[in-house]
Order: C-alpha cells, then sequence, then structure tokens
C-alpha cells in the first residue's frame, strides 16, 4: 500500500502550511502529493510551487476538471510540469457537474464519457509528438472550421518535446460507466468515495473496461487511489461526528437536487433513503440537522476511524480490495508521521 497527500483545494484563501506539510511526507516515504481544484484556487498553481520543493514525491492532480481548459492547454501544462519535475506528474482528470460545467466554466455539459475520451486522445496525440494534432470529434475539433471561424487554423505539433510520450492519465468516476470508460483509456482511478464492501461492484465495472478491445491497461498494471479519510482516534464518536459535515455537504449539497453524482454513489451504496432526507434538511438551510441524522455506518462505509489496530485492519481490506494508493488528508506534520508509521508499515 502506497500512501498520497491530498492537499485538496483552498477554501477563502491559502493554507499557509502546505509546505510543511508537503516536506513531511516526502520524508516519511509518501508515493505522491496531489491538489484539486473547484471553483476557487486552481489545481496546477500550487502543485507546482509545493512541487518545486520536492525531489522524489509524484506530483498529482486529484482532479483537474476538464471543462477548465482545452485538452491541449491540459496537455501543455501536464508536458510542462513533467518536464520541471524530472518526469513526476500524473493527470487526474474529471467530468465535475453541471452546475460548475455550465454555471461556472460557461461549458456545455452534455456527453460527459464521450467528451472525456476525446479530451484524452488529444493529450496523448500532444506528448506523442508524432505528427500535427487534428481531431475529428465533436466536442474538441481541431483545427477548427466553420461559422464563426477565420478558416485560417492550421494543425500544430507542439514546440516543446515532451519528456514524456505517455504522462500517467487517471480519471475520477463514480457511475458504473465511468469506471469502465476509465479502465479502458486510463493508468488509474481516482474514487472519492471508496468502500472495500462494494470491491466486487468495482471490480466488474472495472473489468469490462478491460476486456474491451485496445485496453490500455489490465488489472495487474492499473492503479487504484482511493481518497480515504483516516483519523486515528480512541474517541470514534467524537471524529464521526466531525466528518459527517463533510459528507453532508457532498450528499445533499453538491450539483443540483436532482442531479448530484456524489449523492449517487451514496444511493449505489445502499443509503437511498438517508441521501433524500440529507439532501432535504441541507437544501432547507438545516446543514447541522443534515449532518446530525447520518449514520455512523455511513462514515466506516468510506472512511476509516479508530485506534491504531483498529486502522492497520482496515487498510488490509482496502489493500486486499484492490486499493494501491490512499489519498489522504493531515493537518499536522505529527499526523503525517503517524499515518507514515501505521499504513506503511502494513
Amino acid at each position: 500500500m502506497k500512501l498520497g497527500l491530498q492537499l485538496g483545494y483552498w477554501g477563502t484563501g491559502p493554507v499557509a502550511d502546505h509546505g510543511q506539510l508537503v516536506a513531511a511526507a516526502e520524508a516519511a516515504g509518501f508515493d505522491g502529493v496531489f491538489t484539486a481544484e473547484a471553483w476557487g484556487s486552481d489545481a496546477y498553481t500550487p502543485l507546482a510551487w509545493w512541487g518545486s520543493q520536492t525531489q522524489r514525491v509524484r506530483l498529482g492532480t486529484s482532479v483537474l476538471q476538464l471543462s477548465a481548459r482545452t485538452p491541449t492547454a491540459c496537455a501543455m501544462a501536464a508536458l510542462t510540469l513533467d518536464h520541471l519535475s524530472g518526469g513526476r506528474h500524473v493527470v487526474g482528470l474529471g467530468v465535475s457537474g453541471p452546475q460548475v460545467v455550465e454555471g461556472w466554466y460557461g461549458q456545455p455539459f452534455p456527453k460527459p464519457l464521450a467528451r472525456t475520451r476525446e479530451y484524452v486522445d488529444i493529450m496523448r496525440k500532444v506528448w506523442a509528438r508524432q505528427a500535427p494534432v487534428t481531431n475529428d470529434g465533436p466536442h474538441y475539433p481541431l483545427p477548427l472550421t466553420g461559422a464563426g471561424t477565420t478558416g485560417l487554423g492550421k494543425p500544430l505539433k507542439p514546440i516543446t518535446h515532451p519528456r514524456r510520450a505517455d504522462i500517467p492519465i487517471f480519471l475520477g468516476a463514480e457511475g458504473p460507466k465511468n469506471i469502465a470508460l476509465t479502465a479502458e483509456i486510463a493508468d488509474g482511478w481516482l474514487p472519492i468515495f471508496y468502500t472495500p464492501r462494494l470491491a466486487d461492484m468495482y471490480n466488474e465495472w472495472l473489468d469490462e473496461g478491460f476486456a474491451r478491445p485496445g485496453a490500455r491497461r489490465s488489472r495487474a498494471d492499473f492503479e487504484i487511489c482511493a481518497t480515504a479519510q483516516i483519523v486515528i482516534t480512541d474517541d470514534r464518536a467524537a471524529s464521526m461526528s466531525a466528518i459527517k459535515p463533510f459528507i453532508a455537504l457532498y450528499m445533499g449539497g453538491m450539483g443540483s437536487e436532482d442531479t448530484n453524482f456524489h449523492a449517487e454513489v451514496y444511493r449505489r451504496m445502499g443509503y437511498a433513503d438517508v441521501v433524500d432526507e440529507v439532501t432535504s434538511l441541507f437544501r432547507s438551510n438545516r446543514k447541522d440537522e443534515a449532518a446530525a441524522i447520518i449514520p455512523d455506518a455511513v462514515v466506516d462505509d468510506a472512511a476509516i476511524v479508530g485506534d491504531v489496530d483498529y486502522v492497520r485492519g482496515k487498510i488490509r481490506e482496502w489493500e486486499a480490495a484492490g486499493v494501491t494508493t490512499m489519498l489522504v488528508t493531515a493537518k499536522s506534520v505529527a499526523e503525517i508521521s503517524e499515518l507514515a508509521d501505521i499504513v506503511l508499515a502494513v
């Protein structure tokens, strides 16, 4: 089992101690450092900033939002960071949701799977640098022609030669079709609410992708980097209560009331009634009540909360289910050292 430090995205402002946490993670043997973005801070700038102070850890995004950049712009950013880091970059991509894509980026959301396939294909053409990049697909046509254009666009190859022609791409996927697509075209999967209890279900979806003609990977060399909230404590009740507002936000407040991909993940876990009640309370601005009604079992499904022996046993379960890396958050250097001592020793 490997560990990745998830720095996430900023709230109201920068996080002052991220430099210390990154240094501690590298010193403790973490495999990677990951950043994210929503509709505030971007993922690439802090990753490059803090990554410049490291020598060994992989530098990943979990996740970049597909609609924030054209595929060629994303490929440019990736090849640049890959050069600067000595070949340590991992591109993590996700489609986000219609509220963000259309409300923040001003881009159409429909056909997310087709857009993802096209996006990834263009990025790989850029890095391969075998020919000027063209794309006949409907979502990202290159060169762009037709009404409203000059007709002067021409296919181009990147001026800069990529350090690697095959930078790893991981996808943040939640639904069965998206997970199957991930196994087919990507190098790894970034599940946000993973539970070993449903490993057989995930594996069925992944195996569908692995079996498709031209699939890039097999289960033997495919990575599953699962976000894992790990809290080492003797007071499970208090720690679980602290996690529930976060779950309530994602379960009841992300996306629209009838289009929330995170909520669908919890429905597939078997918590449809909880999702409905949390959503109703959260959207009535009764957020504390929404968090309070979440059963402990919901937290237990996708987080690890308990004493050292309990945590070690759960990590074995996650590893046995196929997880190769656990992406964890930490609030202090001491917490990073403690996580390394426990997880990396299992």
